[in-house]
């Protein structure tokens, strides 16, 4: 007879088995995928990366009541196989703000606990009226096989240690607004600007996005961390990344700082002391004055306090980490437009942001 632990294990989700190639999906047919999908930041054209922007912009500011009826009682279907805070209520919020109906469905909740593919559960919501899934998962790739699978609009809310494209454009926007800079996004549009992402890199697909993401606007990013946290080979993402292992020196250099969260649950078998850690990477109060006195502090969540960040830093005068899951609401209104064909016209006008004051290039 199965022990509990055992039988937890057969129950657990699982994806149909297919090999997918992350960065070019070659396994997948190309007319398969809705265009209103976002499953990597790698997808997302400069022209698309600024038409979401000036989206976001138009949508936050719009009167609730007529922002209410673009979207009016269309269905968005939330599918969370990992637990999860701000991502899921941001989204569940966006669809809410545009009028659209939600429905949430999770791994603890549904016959995914019963062992049901990654496949049959997409089926079953296209069958049941969902018009956009917005997923988030634990494997690397599944956005991709349920986009193939259900032709749906798929927007990508994390995948595994693959990507997490939302948590991009809305770091994108929260950086913008912090260096004053508004007008076309191009090329050169955060040329000079350091970004240094400092933790757990290895296990992190927010670090991956904004690695795909950022240096194609200009911006130098520097990979910081111990070894076991961030290979060599995280350089050969892209170009403009490099990586730099005295978290000192990558401070005095950068005019943003992205913490990441130690991922306590992904440390098995690592050799990482702790204690080391904290005295070597965490960003406190002395050394955010000593080496970056001016630089905007970032974090994705969920933070740990006192591991990687102190309060003190986190609820800073430098901190932008309650900024950031605000433009989350804003970015994530924006992709749900443009997955299920809305209004998504906006004025030719340059983007309007809100700088904070206080912040400098």
């Amino acid at each position: 007879m199965p022990t509990k632990t055992q039988h937890r294990k057969s129950q657990a989700p699982r994806l149909e088995p297919k090999t997918i190639s992350l960065s070019h999906p070659d396994s997948l047919h190309p007319n398969s995928i809705h265009p209103g999908s976002l499953l990597s930041a790698a997808d997302l054209s400069i022209d698309k990366v600024e038409s979401i922007l000036r989206l976001a912009d138009v949508l936050e500011k719009e009167d609730a009541l007529r922002r209410d009826k673009r979207l009016f009682k269309r269905r968005v279907s939330l599918l969370f196989y990992e637990s999860s805070t701000r991502t899921r209520t941001s989204f569940e919020l966006a669809a809410k703000a545009l009028g659209a109906d939600t429905s949430l469905v999770s791994a603890q909740s549904s016959s995914i606990e019963k062992g049901e593919s990654l496949k049959d559960t997409g089926i079953t919501l296209r069958a049941l009226g969902a018009e956009c899934i917005i997923l988030r998962s634990p494997y690397s790739g599944a956005p991709y096989l349920l986009a193939e699978t259900t032709g749906l609009p798929i927007l990508n809310a994390g995948d595994g240690m693959h990507e997490h494209p939302s948590q991009a454009l809305l770091d994108l926007r929260t950086i913008l607004a912090h260096l004053e800079i508004g007008a076309k996004i191009t090329e050169t549009t955060l040329k000079g600007v350091t970004v240094t992402i400092c933790g757990d890199i290895f296990h992190s697909r927010v670090a991956r996005s904004n690695a795909l993401l950022l240096p194609r606007l200009g911006a130098r990013v520097v990979f910081c961390g111990p070894t076991p946290l961030l290979p060599e080979i995280a350089a050969q993402l892209g170009p403009n990344i490099v990586i730099e292992r005295d978290f000192d020196r990558a401070l005095a250099q950068s005019q943003i700082v992205m913490m990441l969260r130690i991922q306590a649950e992904r440390l098995a078998g690592l050799a990482l002391d702790l204690e080391e850690y904290k005295a070597r990477y965490q960003a406190n109060v002395d050394r955010v004055a000593a080496y970056a006195p001016k630089a905007l502090v970032m974090h994705p969540g969920p933070m740990i306090r006192g591991l990687e960040i102190t309060s003190e830093v986190a609820d800073g005068r430098q901190s932008a980490i309650a900024e950031q899951v605000r433009n989350g609401v804003a970015i994530r209104m924006a992709l749900i437009m443009r997955a299920l064909g809305g209004d998504t016209k906006v004025s030719t006008k340059s983007r309007s942001v809100s700088p904070k004051k206080g912040a400098s290039r």
